[in-house]
């Protein structure tokens, strides 16, 4: 059984609307990927499992604060593992937050 999302709009990051600009360029996601998609403002990243009428189905591996790279493991009733379906139309490019630079400046 899976939980039921009601994803955010992916607005000007969605990755449907990218590809239809640019037309052959998508292929259907396979077991394995990960995938991006926008719920409550914050990012949902979803391994797929299967892949089923332009919808993926996959376990919640990462729920993250956009501004912050915060990692979080739930978000209302979303949990980390939670088996879920992402329909095409709401998946999304990661969002470009400020730069972080991944260790201090000084240990460079």
């Amino acid at each position: 059984m899976h939980r039921h999302v009601e994803w955010d709009d992916p607005g000007s990051d969605s990755v449907m609307r990218h590809f239809e600009q640019q037309p052959g360029s998508a292929s259907p996601p396979g077991r394995g990927d990960i995938l991006s998609a926008r719920y409550q403002g914050k990012v949902v990243r979803v391994r797929v499992e299967a892949y089923v009428n332009d919808t993926s189905i996959g376990d919640v591996v990462a729920i993250i604060e956009p501004d912050s790279g915060t990692r979080r493991r739930q978000l209302g009733k979303l949990c980390l593992g939670d088996t879920v379906r992402l329909p095409d139309d709401r998946r999304t490019f990661e969002p470009r937050g400020k730069e972080r630079p991944d260790e201090p400046e000084e240990a460079r």
